[in-house]
């Protein structure tokens, strides 16, 4: 091989190991944003409005199949319900663990 074709084909591989980072890169960053997008749509889907007539328990038989486990719904909305479980309005919006 002339040096002249062993210099072009350098920068022929040079250009496309260039190529195939930028590609790399993109195919990174459309992916974070699917996986932030993703991650968005399940975070809005497990949440609850508390409706007129809710408790934590009916919230927790209608969302659970058990009442029982209210307290589950209680510590992931401490914040927003505080001390008083028995205190929630409508409205409100519950994450659900």
């Amino acid at each position: 091989m002339s040096e002249e074709a062993a210099r072009k084909r350098r920068e022929e591989l040079a250009r496309k190991r260039r190529e195939s980072a930028e590609a790399r890169k993109r195919f990174e960053e459309r992916e974070k944003e699917r996986l932030a997008a993703k991650a968005k749509a399940e975070e809005a889907a497990r949440t609850y409005v508390v409706k007129s007539g809710d408790s934590l328990s009916k919230i927790a038989k209608e969302l659970y199949g058990d009442a029982k486990r209210w307290p589950e719904i209680y510590e992931a909305n401490k914040e927003l319900i505080g001390d008083d479980p028995n205190l929630i309005h409508p409205g409100q919006e519950l994450k659900i663990p």
